[in-house]
């Protein structure tokens, strides 16, 4: 479980980055990775999504705040 939320926020990150250097200076980066294959865009944008979910539903079931005060 543990693996699982670092590799989601290692991607989210990942993909934050790719957005952030898009949005500030015009260099699509996410494409550039995946060397302009729309297909392949896609599917990591898909896999984020579904790290997205996923870190909300570590939040919202694991409750890793709740000891904090």
């Amino acid at each position: 479980m543990r693996f699982t939320c670092t590799l989601c926020t290692v991607n989210l990150i990942f993909l934050s980055l790719c957005g952030g250097a898009y949005a500030f200076f015009g260099f699509d980066l996410l494409s550039f990775f995946c060397l302009g294959n729309r297909i392949i865009v896609r599917s990591v944008l898909a896999i984020c999504a579904i790290s997205g979910l996923f870190i909300l539903y570590a939040l919202f079931v694991f409750k890793p705040f709740k000891g904090l005060k």
